[in-house]
């Protein structure tokens, strides 16, 4: 499986020091843990040893899946893409016609996706519907509580 990753900056940046100290320091404490478990006695019967392995087999997936993320990695290039159409890293403001409530949300990749951040994935629902859209266009999204009308009202 190569397809590719799109990703910020930022977010490789974030991804490429949380994976350093996983290695380093994830595996140092791992190791320690292991260790002072294994002082304990007798392995065949030792719960904290079996738990710290099972947390070290644990942490090693999630170091090669990490790697294996970074590897595919492609930093997004906005440069060349239109500033009056909503696309991947665009800002919008949008209003909710359902409540009149007004949001702002980020179209990012689904390993990006923060909600409570405004980081919406381009592969959801809303996400979708926002993708490719123009300020005052409107535009229904169907989540699982059923269908949301949007307006974009701006876009950065």
């Amino acid at each position: 499986m190569t397809n590719f990753v799109y990703l910020s900056k930022e977010r490789i940046r974030e991804l490429e020091k949380e994976l350093t100290d996983m290695k380093t320091k994830g595996r140092k404490s791992m190791a320690e843990r292991i260790a002072e478990a294994r002082s304990h006695g007798d392995l065949s019967e030792n719960a904290e040893y079996d738990a710290a392995k099972e947390e070290q087999g644990l942490l090693e997936l999630r170091i090669s899946k990490m790697e294996d993320l970074l590897s595919r990695a492609t930093v997004i290039d906005i440069t060349n893409m239109p500033k009056d159409q909503a696309h991947i890293l665009s800002t919008l403001t949008v209003k909710n016609l359902n409540n009149a409530k007004t949001y702002k949300y980020t179209l990012v990749s689904p390993e990006e996706a923060d909600i409570e951040q405004g980081k919406i994935s381009i592969s959801s629902p809303v996400g979708q519907a926002l993708m490719g859209t123009k300020v005052k266009q409107v535009v229904q999204a169907k989540v699982p509580a059923g269908l949301i009308k949007f307006e974009v009202i701006k876009i950065d």
